[in-house]
């Protein structure tokens, strides 16, 4: 293996979909960093974090968000130099349950890809369904209709070449970090408070009072907080379709992770000094801050700005997702009909029936309340990082301890740390949604012991990319 960098191998789409040779599905090596670091931002898609997750924050931490995320950012940190060296230690489409699974053991690498199969399959949705709201200076349309919209337009657009999808959300990101750019500033331009607020967490109350919030609220927002920057990940999913992956997987997690922190966190601090009282700020209502800071054409700019990135975070997150599903089926997780049909490319090079996969059951999962998904997404992610810090405390056994790989530092104590505190993070997580994460999880765990375990010499075999290029 090598850093050196070389030409993209290009795969014949016909070889690659009909798999003649009987040999492993490849996807083509045609992003380097600067793309890469495009798809990898698009999916953290940090304005529609910003504009559809952050307002649930401000409701129930007021004063205290811009607080929480950065403390989010700092075990983001951690979570990204696991990543970054396991995600060059094993450079594959499956992502985390490639890696847990080559680590840890198949079982607890199936037991990732469920978490990550949840978020797979909700997160699409629960971005998309902040659509309407953002449209409604222009059309209104039924959140849940408009969430479909985006859905549907996110999976035809999941289908075409990934370097052309690459400048697509390139453009969409522009839009993005511009609206972010214009909060920021209208923000910090009419402050109402001092720096001081951003310590002392306050929140608004129904009777028209404000009520002070204690640490305990702040790490059982943790979930959210780490659904908010959740996507840095990226990286390791396109790392089969990222030229040098050894090189530029690391650099592409670390980029995306600084940049999309500084895009949520600096209009997070200005809408908090900005808002024109606690409970305007507790609302959440973006749109009618920027409107009244500055005029109606303006709000109305940031409205479809916000909108463009929701569609660019689909886009993104259906890219992302049927690389799994890809990864899954060339693992044999499934029957055989179902493995061929995932595993399957179209002439762009597109996993084609393990994007609609991802796309059509995400539209109908739109017509589902978003908070309870929401919630059952950060459990799911928060669980996904906890196994791969373990993940992370096994990466330098006998067997990998000389592989080529971007190491972090401070190790093996960051994984540590990171381990103790993502389980007490999640013992503080809603019931509800801890009881339909287990749930999925347990039925999961049956399907291993019945299905998957009986058969290990055929199914769940985990296989990692023989390419030159690595």
């Amino acid at each position: 293996m090598t850093d050196t960098l070389r030409p993209p191998l290009a795969v014949a789409p016909e070889t690659a979909s009909e798999g003649s040779t009987g040999a492993p599905k490849k996807l083509t090596r045609s992003i380097g960093v600067v793309g890469g670091t495009l798809l990898t931002l698009s999916c953290v898609t940090p304005a529609s974090s910003l504009f559809v997750l952050v307002p649930d924050l401000f409701a129930s931490l007021g004063t205290a968000t811009a607080l929480t995320i950065a403390v989010v950012a700092v075990i983001c940190i951690a979570v990204a130099f696991c990543y970054s060296e396991l995600g060059t230690l094993i450079p594959s489409a499956g992502g985390e349950y490639a890696i847990v699974g080559t680590l840890a053991g198949r079982f607890a690498g199936w037991l990732v890809f469920i978490q990550s199969l949840i978020v797979v399959l909700v997160v699409p949705s629960v971005i998309a369904l902040g659509t309407a709201e953002y449209l409604a200076p222009i059309v209104n349309v039924d959140p849940s209709l408009a969430g479909v919209g985006v859905m549907l337009a996110a999976t035809v657009a999941g289908l075409l070449d990934l370097r052309a999808n690459a400048w697509i959300t390139g453009v969409f990101l522009v839009l993005e970090v511009i609206a972010a750019a214009v909060v920021a500033f209208l923000g910090f331009s009419n402050s109402q408070r001092g720096v001081g607020s951003l310590f002392h967490g306050v929140v608004a109350t129904d009777g028209g009072g404000s009520s002070t919030v204690g640490l305990t609220a702040i790490l059982t927002a943790m979930g959210i907080g780490l659904f908010v920057t959740q996507g840095f990940s990226t990286a390791i999913y396109l790392s089969e379709e990222l030229e040098n992956p050894r090189r530029n997987v690391a650099r592409t997690v670390l980029w995306t992770l600084a940049i999309s922190v500084a895009v949520i966190l600096v209009p997070v601090v200005a809408l908090t000094l900005g808002a024109p009282d606690l409970a305007t700020l507790t609302g959440g209502d973006v749109s009618g801050m920027v409107a009244a800071w500055s005029n109606s054409a303006v709000g109305t700019f940031i409205s479809l700005c916000i909108a463009l990135a929701i569609i660019n975070a689909g886009i993104v997150m259906v890219i992302q997702n049927s690389r799994v599903l890809f990864a899954s089926a060339r693992d044999k997780a499934w029957p055989e009909p179902v493995n061929k049909a995932f595993s399957t490319l179209n002439r762009y090079n597109a996993p084609w029936v393990a994007t609609l996969a991802v796309g059509l059951p995400g539209a109908a999962l739109c017509f589902v309340t978003s908070g309870l998904l929401s919630e059952i997404t950060g459990v799911a992610v928060t669980a996904m990082y906890l196994l791969v810090a373990v993940g992370a405390l096994l990466s330098r056994g006998a067997k990998h301890k000389d592989t080529p790989a971007w190491r972090q530092p401070l190790w093996p104590v960051l994984p540590v740390l990171l381990i103790v505190f993502l389980a007490y993070v999640l013992y503080l997580q809603s019931v509800p949604a801890l009881l339909w994460t287990g749930g999925i999880t347990a039925a999961a765990t049956l399907y291993w012991l019945f299905y998957l375990r009986p058969r290990q010499d055929s199914r769940w075999v985990i296989t990692l990319p023989e390419d030159e290029q690595l």
